[in-house]
C-alpha cells in the first residue's frame, strides 16, 4: 500500500514539475498595465507576421501610450516629434481605463523598443522590449 501511495505522489510531482517547466513561448496576446513610469510586464514576446491583441491597463494618473517603434529606431534623450515617425504602432490609454487594439506583428525578428510618448515619460523609465521571432 505505501509503495502504491509513493508511487501516485511522484506522478503528480512530476505532472506539475513539467507544467511549470520551461520558458514561455511566443503569445498572439499582449496584457500590459501601465503605471508611473513603468510597463508590467515590460518585455513581450509575439511571433512574426501575426495579429497580435494588446490589452492595456492604465492605473496612472495620467495618460499613457504603448508605442512600438520601428525596428532599428529608438528614441533619443526624450521622446519628441521626431520620434513620432519611427513608430510601427501605439495605442493610448486614459486614466484609471483599458483599451484594446490589435496589430500585425513586424516579419522581421528582432528587438523593437516599446515606449510611452507622453512627454516626461520616456526619460523617467517608461520603456519595454517587444521581442519578435519567428514564427
Amino acid at each position: 500500500m505505501k509503495k502504491l501511495i509513493w508511487l501516485a505522489f511522484m506522478v503528480v510531482a512530476a505532472s506539475l514539475l513539467v507544467g511549470c517547466g520551461g520558458s514561455k513561448g511566443p503569445s498572439t496576446s499582449i496584457d500590459v498595465t501601465l503605471t508611473e513610469f513603468s510597463f508590467t510586464p515590460d518585455e513581450f514576446t509575439v511571433p512574426a507576421g501575426q495579429e497580435i491583441t494588446v490589452h492595456t491597463t492604465n492605473n496612472g494618473a495620467v495618460i499613457h501610450d504603448f508605442a512600438i517603434m520601428k525596428l532599428g529606431t529608438t528614441v533619443g534623450t526624450d521622446f519628441d516629434e521626431e520620434d513620432q515617425g519611427n513608430i510601427y504602432w501605439k495605442i493610448q490609454t486614459p486614466i484609471g481605463q483599458e483599451a484594446t487594439g490589435t496589430f500585425t506583428a513586424p516579419e522581421e525578428p528582432g528587438d523593437y523598443q516599446v515606449v510611452c510618448g507622453v512627454p516626461g515619460h520616456y526619460i523617467s523609465g517608461m520603456l519595454a522590449t517587444l521581442h519578435v521571432v519567428a514564427p
